[in-house]
Parts: structure tokens; sequence; C-alpha cells
């Protein structure tokens, strides 16, 4: 070939064939076509000679339009082996399929590096909305490319961290959750009581511990905590140790209801009586806590409801572009059941 020459391509030029080219990633050259200022000057230059050198043309109206009018919204899910975000997400996708939106599901498991593949992804397809449950870490690289695509773009559940993070956020009201629990315990007689579960520093962890420490701090009492994975293997685990070190526990919250039912398995091969020797509260009321046992007692945040209006507000941002408020919680309750009566 000779030097200068374009490579002799089968296909009309994609992308990809450019990010391959120019040796990044497609999330880069993506932000490079729309101009965004976080690239590197000798990236941009980098892309835009391997745009050149093999003949790929952006064409913006098209990509445009092809956002506006697909009728398609992604949805990126940190963990969808949780019950609680499958329940979310084929709620939403059923109330977005009765106004003639499809959804386009991802699931990032808890995998920065994956969420920002999956996100540029998603803007390459031209959907027309977002909505993200954010996995940890890789903020800046997600919100370039959210920021960059100027797509609706809402979160739930959590939020991604930074200056340049505009999007707005809706959640249910956690603090108050964890507040119901402490409050429901104590009414119950309990004398000592724990928050089992949640990474530590996790943003998440201290908004659903903090409506408990409220309420210890006003009754003068000492929080006892135990974060680590919110699985049912770390309820399970944890039991032992709590009994060991805080044998006067008589009372606890867990970050969520899978740890719940951890603990409530732990209990049955303990013979701890739940609801006698230990009342449990867990958090989000998923299917299961109708059907363990005992039945657990959890803080609900309306799934059904919380996904019909999270999709109220993504269609009407995008049909009569009526942006969402920065900030919203949704109410929650405490759905009472035989772990804590």
């Amino acid at each position: 070939m000779e030097s200068g020459a374009k490579p002799l391509m089968r296909h009309r030029p994609t992308i990809l064939d450019v990010a391959k080219q120019a040796g990044v990633s497609k999330s880069t050259v993506s932000l490079v076509l729309q101009g965004n200022a976080a690239v590197k000057e000798s990236t941009r230059v980098a892309v835009r000679k391997a745009m050149a050198d093999i003949g790929y043309v952006y064409n913006r109206s098209a990509a445009t339009l092809r956002s506006a009018s697909s009728g398609l919204i992604g949805l990126v899910i940190n963990d969808l082996r949780n019950p609680f975000f499958t329940e979310f997400a084929a709620l939403f996708q059923m109330e977005l399929a009765r106004h003639g939106f499809a959804t386009v599901l991802a699931n990032s498991d808890e995998d920065p590096a994956l969420q920002v593949q999956m996100i540029s992804s998603l803007v390459e397809h031209g959907v027309s909305g977002f909505i993200i449950s954010p996995s940890y870490g890789g903020d800046e690289e997600a919100l370039a490319i959210l920021n960059a695509a100027q797509t609706p773009t809402m979160q739930v559940f959590r939020s991604l961290a930074g200056p340049e993070c505009h999007h707005p956020f809706i959640a249910p009201d956690y603090q108050h959750g964890s507040q119901l629990a402490a409050e429901h315990l104590f009414a119950k007689g309990r004398k000592q009581v724990a928050f089992l579960g949640g990474l530590e520093g996790r943003p998440v962890t201290e908004e659903r511990m903090s409506g408990y420490l409220q309420v210890l701090k006003k009754r003068g009492d000492e929080p006892i905590i135990l974060t680590g994975q919110a699985t049912r293997t770390f309820g399970k685990e944890t039991i032992s140790k709590l009994r060991q070190d805080h044998p006067d526990v008589d009372g606890v919250i867990c970050f969520n209801d899978l740890v719940a039912l951890g603990v409530l398995s732990a209990c049955a091969e303990e013979g701890i009586a739940v609801g006698a020797d230990l009342k449990v509260v867990g958090f989000d009321d998923i299917e299961d806590c109708q059907d363990s046992y005992p039945p657990l007692s959890s803080i609900s945040s309306n799934i059904p409801e919380f996904a019909k209006a999270t999709a109220q507000q993504i269609l009407g941002w995008i049909k009569e572009d009526e942006k969402p408020k920065p900030l919203v919680r949704s109410p929650v309750e405490l759905i009472e059941r035989a772990s804590s009566r």
C-alpha cells in the first residue's frame, strides 16, 4: 500500500474502526466526536487522523435525529442478581412498554469498566434516554460520556459523584426508613439494636444507617454497627460474631433484605427465636420477605410506584422537555411481619 493511502475496507467505516485505527476505546472516540474538552489534544489529533485515514464521516444531524426518535431507553443496573433491582427493572420496562418505548437493559455487575463500556455502547445505539443505578468507581469517565451525549439521563437508588454530575437523582428516603425501623424496634421493647451490612464509607450505606444513628443519639445509646457485603452470606456469618461480641443485642436493622434473610437462616441453625430473642427488620421489602420463615419485617420503597414514577419522569423529559427535579426522595414505610412482632 502506498504511503498515505487509506486502508482497504469492505464495509462502511464505523466508530469501532476509528477506535481500532487510533488505538483508543470506543468511548474516547465518542467524546472526541461530541467535542468534549476532557480529551487530551494529542488523543483528539490521533482520533481525527484515524477518521481521515479510513474515511469515517460522522453525521451529527443523523445521530441527533436517531437519539430523539429511537424509542429506546437505556437501563443500566449495578446488580441484577439482587431481586430488588430485578423487580424494579421488570416493572420499569413494563411501564415504558405501555407508552410505546422499549428498554435496553444492561447489568454492570458492580464493575466500573463494564459500566463505561455499556454506557458508551448505548450512546452509539442512539437511545432516547438513560436510567442508571451506578456501580461504585469510574464516575469521572462515565459522567464524561453521559455529559457529552446530552441524552436525558436520570439516576436511581445511587448517584455518580463529582462536580460535573448534574443528572436528576431519585431514590427512596433511606434516612427515614432506618429511623422508622429503629423506632419500631425500641417501641417493641428492644434494649440494644445493631445495624448490619453495607460496605463502609459508601454513600448508600451511610444514608441507610443515618436514621438509626439519629434515633440512638437521641436516646443516648452507643451504636453497634457491623458493615460488610450486602448478601445473605454476610448476614448468616454475622450472627455468631454478633452473639459473641455483643450478646445483649436483641434487635437488628439490616442494610437490605438479603442480609436480613441470611440472619434468619443463621438464627434457625443456632436456635435463636426470631421475634422473641431477636427482632429483625430488613430494607427494600422484596417478595421473599413474605415467604421467609418467619415472614420478614422490612422497609418498603414501594417499587411498583417508584418504577412508574421514574418511567413517567424520563418520558416527560424526552417527549415534553420537562426536566425532573434535581433530587427527589420517594416515601418509604415499615411493613411489620412476624420477625419483629
